[in-house]
């Protein structure tokens, strides 16, 4: 319900733009509790100070005049639409910023909803980001980030837990025809022997069936538990980024929205954003399209980038936006399950060995079944004296069901005699033997399963050496001409202007940078480790100072490096002159 005032005065704007805020806030609902009760106190002095000021103005005023009055327009605190402000971020860290837009603008790919924020600029003052610095970084500003934007999680499945795997073990064919055969055995036994005597056939098989669930089910629970652990560090992807000034390396988990991220070849991007700048940046968006052309991205036309998307070529720098469950990414990924039900050829051999001995023993013990229940119903059976065991109706009724009975018994004795109990007992046995001996090698295998299929396996490919070693370089040998160069030789033998080539060439042709502390005297390199190399061996044997060469010269044109090319380029003027020189990087064929 609304309640409708109209003043002249400039006491219900406040009032009014209160109200606004409260409506487009996320408040817990003490907050809310606390903000109406502040609103009625505001809404009581400002009508208050109207009255005074109206006495103060006219004292006595005319009974047929109209007095002095101070009439608002605003809506009751019961009408504002508390449920839609879920999304919006409180003013107390940020200006209003609708999560929900800016994510359907990266997802809709809309140039005309970016320009209504004033295009990445926009966004960043929004977000209180540095295009050149990030954002502060320190532990009260991310954690304020996450509050109000999400941390760059997404939902997962809960651990396995061991009953689900004895209930998957449970499943298996063998087992369940095991379990069937068991019972009839247990009963049969026990009617035709007694109780003493007549588990033991019964007993065994559910012995045997224990054995294999229980191994079977532990077995892949451990490997379950040590399989999630695996994961969760694989995932743990280290990402550049640049706060305070820094760049520096993070996990892909503490990503914060107005995060600067370095993207180059190769990498994932960890979230939706916005490009700022770069050269010859293209995106791989087929895991969230399955369109395999790459995509052109551009400050322009689309500056769009989208989480789990893959840089196909250049490097860029982006502005992060939305992060973990508000990404299009963090959506699909929490709703993808891990869990097939895929069967190696060892288990479907094994199955179909299994139905086939079933089938064949069922039909044995069925026919067994019947040609003795002919012959004692003919009268062609005798019993332990030599007398026929069925006479018509003369035979006592208790005599012709015990005879059934013990016929029905000899038929189930056939079925639990085809089935081969020992069969799984043994394969879980060898796989379980198998899994502690691939353990022993540093292979962690997740199934038992798994330890059949990882057997036919002849050539592992791994990675670069980079995998398997510090993934630090070091420039040994520098060779000028046909001259190789001592290490110590770098500065003297090397002329001052052929120096200043070679500074520019290193500074600028590089996807890598340096940073400085200020507090600091150990200098920060980043980028790939090639990269980092030749950056430092700039730095310490050839003095270069990088923010000497930014100040002196202009990037003009980019050309990155990919592994068609297999070269880098760039195109630098000399403000100092306006010469232009090009410097390449590569293959050597290439160059």
């Amino acid at each position: 319900m609304a309640t409708k005032f109209h003043s002249t005065t400039d006491y219900g704007s406040g009032l009014y733009r209160a109200l606004l805020d409260f409506g487009s806030s996320t408040l817990t609902k003490p907050q809310k509790r606390w903000r109406i009760a502040c609103i009625a106190i505001h809404f009581s002095l400002s009508l208050a100070k109207s009255i005074i000021n109206g006495r103060r103005n006219h004292k006595y005023s005319e009974i047929s005049g109209s007095t002095s009055h101070t009439v608002l327009e605003i809506d009751s605190v019961s009408s504002l639409d508390l449920s839609s402000s879920t999304n919006l971020v409180p003013q107390s860290c940020f200006p209003i910023v609708d999560q929900t837009k800016l994510t359907e603008m990266v997802k809709n790919k809309s140039m005309d909803e970016l320009r209504q924020f004033d295009g990445v600029d926009g966004i960043a003052k929004l977000l209180k980001t540095d295009l050149e610095n990030g954002i502060p970084g320190d532990e009260d500003d991310t954690k304020k980030r996450r509050s109000a934007f999400g941390s760059n999680t997404y939902q997962t499945l809960p651990p396995k837990g061991l009953m689900y795997f004895v209930v998957e073990a449970f499943k298996d064919t063998t087992i369940i025809i095991l379990l069937a055969c068991a019972v009839l055995s247990l009963a049969f036994g026990i009617r035709e022997h007694g109780i003493q005597e007549g588990w033991y056939e019964g007993g065994s098989i559910c012995v045997a069936v224990f054995l294999v669930v229980v191994v079977s089910a532990a077995s892949n629970f451990r490997q379950e538990r040590q399989f999630d652990k695996l994961s969760k560090i694989s995932s743990n992807i280290n990402i550049d980024v640049v706060r305070d000034g820094r760049r520096q390396k993070i996990s892909i988990f503490d990503v914060a929205v107005g995060d600067i991220v370095f993207l180059m070849i190769g990498d994932q991007i960890p979230a939706d954003g916005l490009f700022i700048d770069g050269h010859s940046f293209q995106v791989d968006e087929s895991s969230l399209t399955g369109e395999s052309d790459h995509v052109e991205i551009d400050s322009k036309h689309n500056p769009f980038l989208m989480s789990g998307s893959k840089v196909a070529d250049g490097y860029s720098r982006m502005l992060v936006i939305s992060v973990g469950m508000n990404t299009a990414w963090g959506k699909m990924m929490s709703s993808i399950t891990k869990d097939s039900n895929e069967q190696t050829p060892l288990q479907e051999r094994l199955n179909k060995l299994t139905t086939s001995i079933g089938k064949v023993g069922l039909s044995v013990a069925f026919l067994v079944l019947v040609v003795i229940l002919i012959r004692y119903f003919t009268g062609n059976t005798e019993d332990e004296n030599g007398n026929r065991e069925y006479n018509g109706t003369r035979t006592d009724l208790n005599d012709i069901f015990n005879s059934v009975l013990r016929i029905i018994s000899t038929a189930v004795t056939i079925v639990v005699v085809a089935i081969p109990e020992g069969l799984p007992l043994a394969v879980t046995l060898t796989l379980a033997y198998s899994m502690k001996r691939m353990m022993a090698d540093q292979a962690m295998v997740r199934n038992l399963s798994g330890c059949e299929t990882m057997g036919s396996a002849t050539v592992i490919c791994t990675d670069k050496t980079g995998t398997l070693t510090m993934n630090q370089m070091k420039v040994t040998k520098f060779w000028l001409g046909h001259d190789n160069m001592e290490e110590d030789q770098y500065s003297q033998a090397i002329a001052l202007d052929l120096q200043e080539l070679f500074h520019q060439g290193i500074g600028f042709n590089t996807t890598g940078s340096i940073y400085k502390p200020k507090s600091e005297s150990v200098i920060e390199y980043s980028g790939s480790p090639t990269e980092k190399a030749i950056l430092s061996w700039a730095v310490q044997d050839l003095r270069m100072d990088i923010e000497e060469l930014k100040q002196n010269y202009t990037i003009i044109h980019v050309e990155t490096f990919n592994s068609e090319k297999k070269r880098s380029g760039i195109l630098i003027r000399k403000k100092v002159d306006n010469t232009n020189h090009v410097h390449w990087k590569g293959a050597a064929e290439m160059v």
